[in-house]
């Protein structure tokens, strides 16, 4: 079986190996937003539009501040999990020693990133005095175990292998976007911009490791992981409300009107176009080892409204 492999020059190159911490200073960011407000559909709702700015800029930092700590999540919960399996050879793939020695690679990258987007948010939290408001991961975990059981009830360590092939290969225009803003912090900027040089090269070897995995399948395994993957991505990307909510509410903006904003934000047929973009790489991925030329998978693909 062919290794998938890490960048050759991870020792030199990797962030975690020699990159700088990245430091807010406030004069480098003077009239810059902490990110960017297109970004953030709530932000533009009509129901908000009487709100000061001191609020609006709040939610936006909530916003910030959301978004980077679910990657610290994600990235320690779900990817460094499944890297740690594939490092310790506790797969089903027989994979080489130098395709684990770059799981554990992978596995120090998101630690990393894990660290400074933590870092990057206390950082702007004592420059702005926007407090953060607490993210819960938990229903995050719980959507990817239930689509687990549901698919793969008796390959559990399949599953979360599944799980950071569908992170690690999706593409987010929001995490190619923000380096280039130059309406954004740049100690935003560089952070983000960091995590994308890393996941560039993850993206490669978890590609490279569906398409060995899926060769190794039974006929029988192929067709729950064809299931399976649209679910997966459905899950990876599928935004959480919840955290939506707080903010508006903690911002004072009523209860029904924080409901109203969130049902008119974020319809189903702008969430699931939404996963469609994001996710065309890994649904792409699938379709090429013809994982979506089983009627099954064909069908979870409609039913989660993923075709166009």
């Amino acid at each position: 079986m062919t290794e998938p492999r890490v960048a050759a020059d991870w020792y030199e190159s990797a962030g975690v190996r020699g990159g700088p911490r990245r430091m807010l200073q406030e004069d480098r960011e003077a009239g810059l937003k902490v990110f960017p407000e297109h970004l953030v559909p709530h932000l533009h709702h009509e129901g908000l539009a009487g709100l000061g700015a001191d609020t609006r800029q709040a939610l936006l930092t909530q916003h910030f501040y959301q978004y980077m700590l679910f990657t610290s999540q994600l990235e320690t919960k779900v990817v460094n999990r499944g890297a740690a399996m594939v490092a310790h050879g506790e797969t089903d793939v027989d994979l080489g020693p130098g395709a684990r020695l770059d799981a554990f690679k992978i596995y120090s990258d998101e630690a990393y990133h894990a660290l400074f987007s933590l870092d990057v948010v206390q950082q702007v939290e004592k420059t702005t005095a926007v407090p953060v408001l607490p993210y819960d991961f938990a229903p995050r975990m719980a959507r990817l175990e239930r689509t687990g059981h549901a698919f793969l009830p008796d390959h559990g360590s399949l599953a979360h292998i599944l799980q950071v092939v569908a992170f690690e290969t999706v593409v987010t225009r929001m995490l190619a976007r923000i380096p280039r803003d130059e309406t954004v912090f740049r100690v935003v900027r560089e952070v983000v911009g960091d995590h994308v040089r890393d996941e560039v090269h993850h993206h490669a070897y978890f590609t490279r490791y569906f398409k060995e995995l899926w060769a190794s399948l039974s006929p029988a395994t192929r067709v729950k992981v064809a299931c399976a993957m649209p679910h997966f991505v459905d899950d990876c990307l599928r935004p959480d409300l919840d955290p939506v909510r707080s903010a508006l509410r903690t911002a004072g903006v009523s209860a029904e009107l924080a409901e109203e904003v969130v049902r008119d934000c974020y319809r189903e047929e702008v969430l699931a176009a939404g996963v469609r973009d994001a996710g065309r790489h890994t649904l792409g991925l699938c379709e090429s080892v013809g994982a979506f030329d089983i009627p099954e998978a064909r069908e979870q693909l409609h039913l989660l409204g993923l075709t166009d």
